[in-house]
């Protein structure tokens, strides 16, 4: 069946520039706007204090280990000469390799980067792989650009920063608006430099050593997941009704499998609006036409909506799968869902957190909930170190073993310090990295 893979999550607004240790606000200002890093490390420092991390321990956790910034000026097709900036955060290599994606949008700045990027160290140890965190980006809209341009710009961002990047270093990967295309144009600029390296990224095309499914696994591990904290609730995922913000690879893909796990998908939404449909949308047929249109069909469902009306509809589960920061202080109070699956990057800010745990609304955390893409990218660099493909049905199983086994311990954790999921899971990153930071020595 056809489907529309395009980015499963969209930056957020443009946050303000801090520095690479910014004072985090408390608690009591936690209402106040943040920055994408300072409510990373605002969530981070709940779990550190519920650890008792020394403060010279918790500076050392949060600070990154290198930020890259090349400014790439290209010639472009129309022969105007434009200056675009490229960036790679390098968060934390205690564990492995630094592992993140890289996002083309004109929103792109160091701060998100550096959030994102400290997000994948969190992400990558709650489910247990031997990687560190990392992120990076352009500040492009490849949308308006012409697809050689694109490549261009690609190989040249690839040529200012290969001696940062590498299999054993630091490995990217598809993010917002870069695709298997993308990943395959890194390979062979990077093969320029250091010969032929298909570990060098992951998320690649299956013919130049990408993996069986991969593009399904961010969307695959949200229903992993979701499956275990609706058993913990009481809830029945069959016959369940939920909500979709987001109808790209992530979105798409987790609407397709809590329909076949028997769950009534009632709302989907995409960047120009939502449908809903009370008795459940066919979500085989709304891929199908999403696919040939390049968007939902607002005859789709019964009504149209907004996407801020879709995230507040008497659902059982939601899934933001699209945008950072879309549950907050304004409309947390109104979010009837029982439970909240975390499909994009940082949907929740820290203040919503907040009304969600004081309402019993559980969350199931980003970086728990939607690590089933870098899961599965590393399986793709075990597979490409070596030279050894693994079938479908083996990542897939690997897979719900991976997120299932990070679950569990997320929730032992929650229930032996009567907190959060969130915090549990910072919790358990928190101890997995320091421990190796410990064992390693700070110098």
């Amino acid at each position: 069946m056809p489907r529309d893979r395009r980015s499963s999550n969209t930056p957020d607004d443009p946050p303000e520039n801090t520095g690479g240790a910014a004072t985090e606000p408390t608690a009591a200002e936690a209402g106040q706007r943040l920055t994408p890093f300072q409510a990373v490390n605002l969530q981070f420092e709940r779990a550190a204090e519920l650890l008792g991390i020394p403060e010279d321990v918790r500076i050392a956790l949060k600070t990154p280990y290198r930020e890259v910034m090349v400014e790439l000026p290209l010639r472009c097709s129309d022969g105007e000469i434009r200056t675009f900036s490229g960036y790679r955060v390098q968060h934390d290599n205690s564990r492995g390799p630094m592992k993140g994606g890289l996002r083309y949008h004109p929103d792109v700045d160091l701060d998100e980067v550096r959030a994102l990027a400290s997000l994948m160290t969190w992400k990558t140890a709650v489910v247990g792989l031997p990687y560190g965190g990392a992120k990076g980006g352009i500040n492009c809209d490849p949308h308006t650009m012409d697809p050689h341009d694109l490549e261009q710009l690609t190989r040249r961002f690839v040529g200012r920063i290969e001696r940062f990047i590498g299999p054993q270093e630091d490995i990217p990967a598809p993010d917002v608006n870069t695709n298997p295309q993308v990943m395959a144009w890194i390979v062979d600029e990077y093969a320029k430099y250091h010969g032929y390296t298909p570990a060098v990224v992951t998320g690649k095309p299956v013919q130049l050593g990408g993996s069986l499914g991969r593009e399904s696994a961010t969307g695959r591990g949200l229903l992993f997941t979701a499956e275990r904290a609706a058993a913990d609730l009481g809830l029945e995922l069959k016959g369940a009704t939920v909500a979709v913000q987001g109808f790209g690879n992530v979105g798409s893909w987790a609407a397709q499998f809590f329909y076949e796990a028997g769950a009534r998908v009632v709302a989907v939404s995409d960047v120009h609006g939502a449908v809903f449909a009370a008795e459940g949308l066919d979500i085989p047929r709304l891929l199908e036409a999403a696919a040939k249109s390049g968007r939902i069909p607002t005859g789709a469902g019964e009504e149209t909506l907004t996407n801020d009306e879709l995230l507040t509809l008497d659902v059982d589960i939601l899934i933001p799968a699209a945008l950072g920061n879309v549950l907050h202080l304004r409309n947390a109070p109104e979010v009837r869902a029982k439970l909240v699956v975390e499909g994009a990057n940082h949907p929740t800010t820290p203040d919503a957190d907040e009304v969600f745990r004081t309402r019993g609304i559980t969350v199931l955390p980003d970086i728990l909930a939607n690590a089933g893409g870098v899961t599965v990218s590393y399986f793709e660099w075990v597979q490409n170190l070596q030279r050894f493909r693994w079938t479908a049905d083996r990542v897939d199983t690997e897979l719900r073993t991976t997120m299932n086994t990070a679950y569990d311990a997320v929730r032992e954790i929650a229930r032996q310090r009567s907190t959060d999921l969130r915090t549990a899971a910072f919790a358990l990153a928190i101890e997995r990295v320091a421990e190796a930071t410990t064992l390693r020595g700070v110098s």
